[in-house]
């Protein structure tokens, strides 16, 4: 959590050895693995009846946890890269806020019923296909989506699960509708595809857009103050030793540049992580704090003293009056984000009245609470009280962003298993599959083992690839990032919840004028392809099942 040693340690490396120093937790989440793998299946088979073809349906739990296991690689990841990007958590911890609350998302917000997606990108129930054919069909898909999203995720590419799982669909059911003489390109929902097209542009520039304005705002009226109380240390950083060391040298001589490094190199990790956070946004020319810096250079000690009073004053004054209304507005937003993404599936039956009401008492609740966590704060150095304050605020839209994705994404792995599941067990393709339990456990659990074991190189193109991420940037990002999803669940708009994401790191990094735009330009192809690739991948897959079976 943020602020604990895990981010400050500057212990020994540990030696490598067999699977490296996290050698307990690769063992661990493997064992975890196959655990979940051999019961789910056992039960799979107690599910289906004695009379299956065994070997169909292990492939099609070997598809479908297979694609869960990528969705956690790359949708996942994506999700928590600002939050392990800015240092607010580790690798392991996000691991553990993912396996707690993706898990929970999935299995007390999963659909208890899912589509067998008959029609909507593809009208399969046109074709008249036999059971099998559909089942084929759909373990095609996921096989077809989940070997993209592999290459996607070892390449560090954050892409969409939704457009990989439709198109791994559309190749399965046009090469299906070819072979069989069922059907051809006229099955697809051309409509359907503009959208997702439309969705290449419209997502990231709307995360862009309210990641820019909301950091912006944030930098000008939260970050600013503290960036000039740190430009008027006498060392470049705002410290407690900063008063003591000033009262006792009496003489008034100090050499700027040699203490100034000096004392950048004694402060501790976090304090210079937090320095280089305010330092990059305030400091650089053009911004609010670069004059001060400037004029302070010529003050005198006890000018200096005096003016750093005033700003760490009005920096203190930031954190605890303007924050707090920061946080209760993000609050009712993640709350929103869950009721309309995370929760719709539970049947929660609120009116307006009383859901607003609720809104109101939580907004009240985190405001004071903020605030109180705020005044605690004081007696720590402005630098390091921001990044604190910032730190917490961003795990738990990080937590909200974990519930809401385990609740509706990991829906593209299990929607077209359910649907295999279910022909298997009846011998006939329902307008509806019923999603036991044990599945959304079982994918669960390879979502976040997907995570654990491929899902670092796209934390890192997220967290510190397309711009340096921090504590406030990361908050920022994610609630800009909420509020879109929130919005486009509300208006039906055509976006993805990853390319949001990525819009709105974007968007911070033109407010520090340090978006990474080459990374960006792989990113953006990989977009466009996941499509044709999913659909290519998918298409060839599904005429070895039709010729093996």
């Amino acid at each position: 959590m943020p602020g604990t040693p895990a981010q400050t340690t500057t212990d020994a490396p540990v030696p490598a050895g067999f699977l490296g120093p996290d050698r307990n937790w690769h063992l661990g989440a493997g064992l975890m693995t196959v655990a979940a793998t051999v019961a789910f299946a056992i039960w799979s088979f107690t599910h289906t009846g004695t009379d299956v073809n065994a070997f169909l349906l292990i492939l099609a739990i070997a598809f479908g946890l297979f694609m869960a296991f990528n969705i956690g690689g790359n949708d996942v990841a994506n999700s928590f890269g600002t939050s392990v990007g800015a240092g607010t958590l580790t690798m392991k911890q996000a691991l553990m806020v993912a396996a707690v609350f993706e898990v929970s998302g999935a299995v007390l917000a999963g659909s208890s019923v899912t589509e067998t997606v008959r029609s909507g990108i593809v009208d399969i129930g046109a074709m008249h296909i036999d059971p099998l054919s559909f089942a084929y069909i759909m373990m095609a898909a996921l096989l077809g989506a989940a070997v993209w999203l592999l290459l996607a995720t070892r390449m560090g590419w954050p892409v969409s699960t939704t457009h990989a799982i439709i198109g791994g669909i559309v190749g399965a059911a046009v090469t299906t509708g070819v072979v069989t003489g069922t059907g051809g390109l006229e099955m697809v929902q051309w409509g359907e595809i503009g959208q997702i097209v439309i969705s290449w542009i419209l997502s990231p520039l709307l995360g862009g857009v309210t990641a820019y304005l909301l950091f912006g705002a944030i930098k000008r009226h939260i970050l600013a103050p503290s960036a000039r109380a740190i430009a008027l240390g006498s060392r470049g950083f705002d410290d407690a030793e900063d008063d003591e060391d000033d009262e006792e040298d009496e003489d008034g001589s100090e050499d700027e540049s040699g203490r100034h490094v000096a004392g950048y190199e004694r402060v501790s990790e976090l304090q210079q992580s937090a320095f280089a956070e305010s330092a990059a946004l305030d400091l650089t020319p053009g911004g609010p704090g670069a004059e001060l810096a400037e004029h302070a250079s010529h003050l005198t000690k006890k000018e200096r003293k005096a003016a750093r009073k005033v700003e760490r004053r009005a920096a203190y004054h930031a954190l605890e009056k303007r924050v707090p209304p920061l946080a209760a507005g993000a609050s009712v937003l993640l709350a929103g984000m869950l009721v309309f993404k995370g929760l719709k599936n539970v049947g929660l039956d609120i009116s307006l009245g009383n859901g607003v009401l609720l809104l109101i008492m939580l907004a009240v609740g985190v405001w004071m609470a903020t605030t109180v966590f705020a005044r605690a704060l004081k007696k720590q150095s402005i630098s390091r009280a921001t990044f604190i304050m910032f730190s917490w605020m961003q795990v738990f839209t990080a937590c909200a962003f974990a519930f809401s994705h385990g609740a509706n994404d990991i829906a593209n792995a299990i929607g077209p298993f359910a649907a295999v599941l279910d022909v298997l067990r009846t011998g006939r393709i329902a307008s509806e599959a019923a999603v036991p339990t044990a599945v959304l456990i079982a994918f669960g659990v390879a979502l976040i083992s997907g995570l654990w074991f491929v899902g670092r190189k796209v934390i890192h193109t997220v967290g510190t690839g397309l711009t340096a991420m921090h504590p406030s940037s990361g908050f920022a990002a994610e609630l800009a990032a909420a509020s879109v999803v929130l919005l486009a669940s509300v208006l039906g708009l055509p976006v993805s919840s990853t390319h949001i994401l990525i819009g709105a790191v974007l968007g911070v990094g033109i407010v520090n004028h340090a978006a990474n735009w080459k990374l960006m330009r792989p990113i953006f192809l990989a977009w466009i392809i996941t499509l044709p690739a999913a659909a290519g991948i998918g298409a060839v897959v599904v005429l070895v099942l039709r010729a093996i079976f």
